[in-house]
């Protein structure tokens, strides 16, 4: 069976939300190795352009925020933790649907993957775009983006369960937000009737 080997750095860290779109869920050990990346860095760039999301700010005002996750970009002298986790050719077709926005992009000769496997397939990535991330820099320097804190928590807990050890390095290679952590109600924007999972 042809298909590509996919490195998640976010939400794709975990092995429930990675199958969500699969259609089947992952195994570590089998399909799914830790691995990273290197020459990229991880950041909170990421302006949704398919959903916003609504919470109260600091005055108990509800209003809108762009909704803000995470992305990697070119960066000497960094790395990435995350994983990589076998995809068909025909469950790419949703992954990259999934990962609209994003570019899918050959990192097959920065990765280094951890564990007992021969890695014969190409191994791929997914980069924002840039209107993503000009969307989270204009809606950031108005004051109006946010990180949803499921996804937040969603992404922590993946890194932990890999071990205490590369939670600790995802928190200590990823630079803290610098807009709020909210508990978003999320608004699909209706014209972008796709999964979400950004």
């Amino acid at each position: 069976m042809s298909g590509v080997w996919v490195f998640g750095y976010g939400s794709l860290v975990s092995p429930d939300s990675f199958g969500q779109t699969l259609g089947r869920r992952p195994r570590l050990g089998v399909d799914f190795f830790e691995a990273e990346i290197s020459g990229f860095g991880r950041r909170w760039n990421y302006g949704s352009l398919r959903a916003t999301g609504r919470a109260p700010d600091d005055s108990g005002v509800v209003r809108e925020w762009a909704i803000v996750a995470l992305g990697v970009t070119r960066a000497a002298g960094e790395t990435v933790n995350g994983v990589i986790g076998w995809v068909s050719n025909d469950e790419l077709v949703g992954l990259d649907r999934r990962e609209a926005y994003y570019d899918r992009v050959d990192v097959s000769m920065v990765a280094s993957v951890i564990g007992p496997i021969e890695i014969a397939s190409p191994i791929v990535t997914y980069v924002p775009r840039t209107e993503p991330v000009e969307r989270y820099e204009r809606a950031r320097d108005r004051g109006e983006a946010a990180v949803d804190r499921r996804y937040f928590d969603l992404v922590d807990a993946a890194f932990a369960d890999l071990g205490a050890d590369r939670r600790e390095r995802y928190h200590a290679t990823t630079p803290a937000p610098d807009i709020p952590i909210l508990a978003l109600q999320r608004d699909t924007v209706a014209h972008y009737q796709v999964a979400r999972t950004d």
